[in-house]
């Protein structure tokens, strides 16, 4: 049995701040965690939640991954805009051109994310978090494919998407050249497995996949893990 994606997650100089701010920019609930931690829910069964993780590690240049939002008019893409800057995100420059349909902006703790523009097909139906766009290879495309049992929803000149066969969010990778990883990655997937599957056996599963594994576990019962482009992610242990 496959691991599914429990959540993405930001590893955040303050969760709680973090955790509003994205709760009021996509009317998702917020929940917060006995650990300095906080979430926010998707508002169907389906789907992931986006949890905020203490951490104290700066910044260090481009994170490698953005949520791109979606807009159903030229007045929804405004007021989602209007919408972030209310809330404490701010215009950022990361080589855009002014021609350029969508908006770039940072959310408080200089997150980068994209709102798209309204008619965009290939974020059509996706929901609010159109796709998380990353930074990355065909083959980490190809593997978080076969990890997640999500099918190639884009391959072609190296770039890669793929989408939960139940629709919603779909995740991508550009393709080259792949920027240099500088530090821990803010942004990281997060998975979780039915409580009576068997832990260690999906392990060598994304091991043979081409993930690594990292020794021991954190203090919330997860392993850490690298995939093919050595981006860290977690399993939890079933409970």
């Amino acid at each position: 049995m496959t691991s599914h994606l429990f959540a993405i997650c930001f590893n955040a100089t303050r969760p709680a701040d973090l955790a509003r701010f994205w709760s009021g920019l996509l009317g998702w609930e917020q929940a917060d965690g006995p650990d300095g931690d906080s979430a926010i829910l998707p508002p169907g069964p389906a789907g992931f939640r986006v949890r905020f993780l203490p951490s104290q590690e700066p910044k260090i240049g481009q994170n490698r991954a953005h949520f791109d939002l979606t807009s159903t008019s030229p007045e929804h893409q405004r007021r989602t805009v209007a919408r972030a800057l209310e809330l404490g995100g701010k215009h950022i420059d990361v080589g855009q051109l002014p021609e350029e349909g969508h908006v770039v902006l940072a959310d408080p703790d200089g997150n980068e994310f994209c709102v798209i523009e309204a008619g965009n097909r290939f974020l059509a139906g996706t929901g609010v978090i159109g796709a998380l766009a990353g930074d990355g290879t065909q083959e980490v495309g190809y593997f978080w494919s076969a990890a997640l049992d999500w099918p190639l929803v884009w391959d072609q000149d190296q770039e890669t998407a793929i989408q939960s066969p139940d629709g919603g969010t779909k995740l991508t990778w550009g393709g080259p050249p792949v920027a240099p990883k500088t530090g821990t990655n803010r942004l990281s997937f997060e998975l979780a497995l039915p409580a009576d599957a068997d832990w260690e056996a999906e392990v060598d599963r994304l091991i043979a996949l081409g993930a690594k594994r990292a020794s021991g576990e954190d203090d919330g019962g997860r392993l850490l893990m690298f995939d093919p482009d050595d981006n860290e992610f977690h399993i939890q242990k079933p409970r």
